[in-house]
């Protein structure tokens, strides 16, 4: 694959390192560099050598007149086609393309990638482009790289320097503050029949919280609560976690209400490749948004940056007038209805430490560079064959200025199955920004309280 080396363009070192072995800061010169030839968060401004990807020139803004809390008008709803990438062509964008991408076009038939203009679409508060220029000089790893210290807020490593930078500013990235939001799973049969898990959920940054300066959870990044509201055999469920930054440290702290039992207990299978939730054993815990959790596992490689077609501005497929049954099929999503375009992403390979216990041996990561966040990434077995390959549905969220995944999906190569969630077309409203907690909302007596039927 051909990949792009930007070592001249902003001082990164392309090349395998061991974990912690770059700290990451960088000189005020180089940080200079933020808001001019790189944007203000770390991408490159520039567009590439054929114009196929644009210059990034500040996002997009929400439509005149639009009001928070309805639903997203498209603002490429005009955009055209600009061509398919089927079975039949896909030697031709071959070096665009995952090698999940290309698994996925051999074995389905009716899979395909429609291909758009490239939109670069993301911008950040100004409170967040704050943070970034503090971070860039002053943010480290610590601890072996399991570790930060001198971050505040989000995007640790706008200029990166090794893999582990990358998976952190993933991690870390820009999810807009706290919110509440609806959807439903689903872990369809070979032949598509499905049973909806509906969950309702609350999150919130530590930074975030009404009452934050109280707070003395100096580990803890964000709380996360889920419930589970259906079906009627697990609603009442109830998941809480405390996301500690160094979970080497540590570990973090989950909790389980089950509804049955009306007990709460913690819940330390909620990390690395134990199950994750209602998932019908089709994804780890860690693949939750694309990748959580410690890196201790792992030998992580930055292999440089690669232009490819991944999904993005996925207003389309979020449209409420489409049905779940328009949109899961057998084998995978509806392609019809999902947008690609060509972007920079960074190409981070983790492979498994020797002595070291996980389901996946090697697992490569495509990081966008605008959003931080991982969009694809391709996942192999003890054999080190390729098994799994996920990709991350998103939209930037213009009233709020942050992207986020609206719907993940994890496709198991060599059973013909895939779990996807975060679906949200038949629900009222997929995110709430207008929520604010307090701690009390996130310890485990909320967790009992959040889990009566």
């Amino acid at each position: 694959m051909k990949l792009i080396k930007i070592i001249c363009a902003i001082g990164v070192v392309t090349a395998g390192v061991n974990a912690g072995s770059v700290m990451a800061k960088v000189s005020p010169e180089e940080a200079a560099k933020l808001g001019k030839e790189l944007t203000p968060y770390g991408a490159e401004r520039a567009g590439n050598a054929d114009g196929s990807i644009p210059e990034w020139t500040g996002g997009i803004k929400a439509p005149a007149g639009y009001k928070s809390g309805t639903p997203y008008p498209d603002p490429f709803a005009d955009d055209k086609i600009l061509f398919t990438i089927d079975k039949s062509n896909m030697a031709k964008y071959s070096d665009n393309l995952s090698e999940g991408q290309k698994k996925m076009l051999h074995k389905y038939a009716d899979y395909k990638l429609n291909v758009y203009q490239t939109r670069r679409s993301i911008s950040y508060p100004d409170k967040v482009v704050n943070f970034v220029k503090n971070n860039a000089v002053n943010a480290e790893m610590i601890n072996g790289g399991n570790g930060l210290k001198n971050v505040k807020g989000v995007i640790p490593f706008p200029i990166p320097k090794d893999a582990l930078n990358l998976v952190w500013n993933h991690i870390l990235r820009y999810r807009g503050g706290s919110f509440d939001r609806q959807s439903i799973q689903v872990t369809p049969t070979e032949g598509g029949k499905y049973s909806p898990v509906k969950f309702y959920e609350e999150f919130a940054r530590r930074y975030e919280l009404l009452d934050a300066a109280k707070n003395k959870d100096d580990n803890v990044f964000f709380y996360f609560k889920q419930m589970v509201t259906a079906p009627a055999r697990l609603a009442g469920n109830v998941l809480l976690v405390h996301e500690t930054i160094d979970q080497v440290k540590e570990p973090r702290r989950a909790w389980i209400y089950n509804a049955g039992q009306r007990r709460v207990r913690r819940a330390p299978q909620v990390g690395y490749d134990g199950p994750g939730t209602a998932s019908d054993g089709l994804r780890t815990a860690d693949n939750f948004d694309g990748y959580n959790g410690a890196p201790d596992r792992y030998n992580w490689t930055l292999e440089g940056k690669q232009e490819m077609y991944v999904p993005y501005n996925d207003y389309k497929f979020d449209d409420k007038s489409l049905k779940y049954s328009d949109l899961i099929k057998p084998g995978h999503l509806n392609s019809d209805y999902i947008r690609y375009e060509k972007h920079r992403v960074w190409k981070v390979v983790a492979d498994l430490k020797p002595g070291k216990r996980h389901v996946y041996s090697k697992r490569v990561f495509y990081i966008d560079e605008d959003s931080w966040g991982i969009v694809m990434s391709d996942l192999y077995d003890g054999r080190g064959e390729l098994w799994r390959y996920y990709e991350a549905l998103n939209k930037f969220f213009y009233d709020v200025q942050v992207n986020l995944t609206i719907v993940e999906t994890l496709h198991d190569l060599l059973a013909g199955r895939y779990i996807s969630s975060g679906l949200a077309n038949e629900e009222p409203i997929r995110y709430d920004f207008s929520k604010k907690f307090s701690t009390r909302d996130f310890t485990p007596a909320a967790l009992r309280r959040s889990g009566k039927r």
